[in-house]
């Protein structure tokens, strides 16, 4: 079993809103409340389609990636 800390816990949860806004992209709700792509948008004030979003979340992640990386 892993255990997410502190640091990796804004990590983990961009992972896991990325992981939604593919099942959404796939026709399955994630949540009751607001969707994972307007969840993204409104945070980083990205627009544009889900397939953008996406591409976009996948540089942020890996940029967030190697600065954990660095700081360890």
């Amino acid at each position: 079993m892993t255990m997410i800390t502190g640091e990796q816990i804004p990590l983990f949860r961009l992972m896991t809103l990325l992981s939604g806004l593919r099942l959404e992209g796939q026709g399955i709700k994630v949540s009751k409340g607001r969707s994972c792509l307007t969840i993204v948008k409104k945070e980083f004030g990205w627009s544009g389609s889900r397939h953008k979003i996406i591409g976009l979340l996948l540089e942020e992640i890996s940029r967030r990636e190697r600065c954990l990386n660095q700081t360890t």
